[in-house]
């Protein structure tokens, strides 16, 4: 069968992988075995996909990041430069966990900014963006901006990537609503 995604030569794909039509993997990454990854993605230099690790469609991870066993990411994520997962809570040299790694899953759409930190266990929620530097601690909700170490709300995107005025509009045209702590879309249509 041919093969549907690009590698480039200085790239490994381990025997038990899953890549998607239209990916494209570029110089000195390493796919691990048992990956599964969606449809045109994009992996840029020095990127490991750990094993088993789950990866949707539309995907764009950027330089130097490694994507662990026990991270789940969904459809259209990005991942900025040197952004960080980690997959065990209280990590020991000495006292290895053999497999057992805290789950982590970024939802459809969410941005992760440059040399941002995931600390495992967590959820960031969908169309959320991560500012650059942030350190994530806790669940992030969806649509939630968050910056800082540790990150904290400091205000609202849009599912475009701007940030919502006080009224909760973006100039985008979509407007949203705050309804028990969650922010939901009022119109989709655009």
């Amino acid at each position: 069968m041919e093969q549907q995604y690009y590698k480039h030569e200085s790239s490994y794909v381990d025997e038990g992988v899953t890549i998607g039509k239209g990916t494209k993997i570029w110089h000195f990454c390493h796919i691990q075995k048992g990956a599964v990854i969606g449809e045109n993605c994009s992996f840029g230099q020095n990127v490991n996909v750990g094993n088993n690790v789950r990866i949707g469609n539309g995907v764009r991870v950027q330089n130097n990041v490694s994507i662990y066993e026990g991270v789940e990411i969904e459809d259209n994520v990005f991942c900025g430069p040197s952004c960080v997962f980690t997959n065990v809570v209280t990590p020991r040299a000495h006292f290895p966990v053999h497999g057992i790694y805290a789950k982590t899953r970024i939802c459809e759409g969410a941005s992760l900014g440059a040399n941002s930190t995931v600390v495992c266990g967590h959820t960031v929620g969908r169309c959320a963006l991560v500012a650059a530097g942030a350190v994530v601690t806790k669940d992030v909700k969806p649509y939630a901006l968050m910056a800082g170490v540790p990150a904290r709300q400091i205000g609202w995107v849009c599912e475009c990537g701007k940030r919502l005025n006080s009224a909760l509009q973006c100039e985008c045209g979509r407007r949203y609503e705050l309804k028990d702590g969650e922010l939901k879309i009022c119109n989709s249509e655009i």
